[in-house]
């Protein structure tokens, strides 16, 4: 009976015009598959586009559920599309939409998988907390699934405070506890120490060039394919460029190696006061607002910390 209601909960909140983002707390495979096969299956009878992007076991276990119907349905690895929880409004969700203009779609993600490193982990929460700014006004039925059996306790409290509404095993309902703006103050945390040994590069609008050769040479020592080098140059590049635009002219480079990443943090005087920014591409034509974009996009995992005094971003590239 309880799936029956939710099935039918689902259907209409994914009928109506607008955005809808909810989340979803399923105990276990049952569970899953209860609630977003109805929902994937009531998208294809509305001629609405369907994209799952969820761990790889998930996205097996739905297609074989879906049977033929899963040919109708997009299929993305979460552990891969949305390593870097940055990356998910702008190049996933975002991109879904674009592609099929006028058309409502259905997405359910997964963003918060097990696995998740505690590095990671307030860049999810913040990812969620910015979904309904970032796509509002577009026409999009958006499910976030939580493994509420193997996650812990402050990643499923932070699931009431990003979603308007939950579905758990006591049912479907409103969230009383709903405060995204919460949840982004307190994500805007200090960034753990750069370790000893990192090597330093300040810089100004001058002999960026240089900067960028330094940046290529280190991580080419550090093992570093030649096409992640280009990666971390064009995402230092970009940095080091906002910063001098936006940061009072000058900033400082960290650079280090940790046992799977080349890692890069920069520091400058600027605050980054738009939430947004690095989650939603500009418009055509804009020249501006791209940056963070595409450090989202190259980079294995994001974190920024801003405060009166100055920001801080700090970027991974995996080996």
């Amino acid at each position: 009976m309880k799936a029956d209601t939710e099935r039918e909960e689902h259907h209409q909140v994914g009928g109506r015009a607008g955005l809808a983002h909810e989340a979803l707390l399923y105990r276990d495979a049952a569970d899953l598959l209860a609630t977003i096969v109805p929902f994937v299956r009531d998208g294809l009878a509305a001629d609405e586009p369907v994209l799952l992007v969820m761990p790889g076991p998930n996205l097996e276990l739905l297609g074989a559920a879906l049977g033929d119907a899963a040919e109708l349905v997009r299929f993305l690895d979460m552990t891969e599309a949305g390593r870097n929880p940055g990356r998910i409004i702008p190049w996933v969700l975002h991109a879904f939409i674009q592609e099929r203009t006028g058309r409502r779609v259905r997405i359910v993600g997964e963003p918060v998988f097990v696995g998740r490193s505690a590095e990671e982990y307030p860049a999810c929460a913040q990812h969620e907390a910015l979904i309904n700014d970032a796509l509002a006004g577009h026409a999009a039925a958006i499910l976030c699934s939580y493994d509420a059996s193997r996650l812990d306790a402050r990643v499923l409290a932070d699931t009431w405070r990003t979603h308007p509404v939950v579905s758990a095993q006591d049912g479907r309902r409103t969230s009383g506890d709903y405060r995204p703006d919460d949840v982004l103050g307190a994500y805007n945390q200090p960034l753990p120490e750069v370790p000893a040994g990192a090597e330093v590069l300040d810089f100004d609008g001058t002999g960026l060039g240089a900067l960028r050769d330094a940046v290529a040479g280190y991580a080419r020592r550090a093992g570093l394919t030649e096409r992640r080098v280009v990666d971390l140059q064009l995402a230092v590049n970009e940095l080091v460029t906002n910063a001098v635009m936006h940061g009072a002219g000058s900033g400082t480079l960290w650079i280090w190696t940790e046992p799977d990443a080349v890692t890069c943090e920069v520091r400058d005087r600027g605050r980054a006061v738009v939430p947004l920014a690095g989650r939603v591409p500009p418009g055509p034509g804009s020249v501006r607002g791209r940056g963070l974009v595409l450090v989202n996009y190259v980079s294995d995992l994001v974190r920024i910390y801003t405060r009166p005094e100055g920001t801080a971003i700090r970027l991974w590239m995996r080996f």
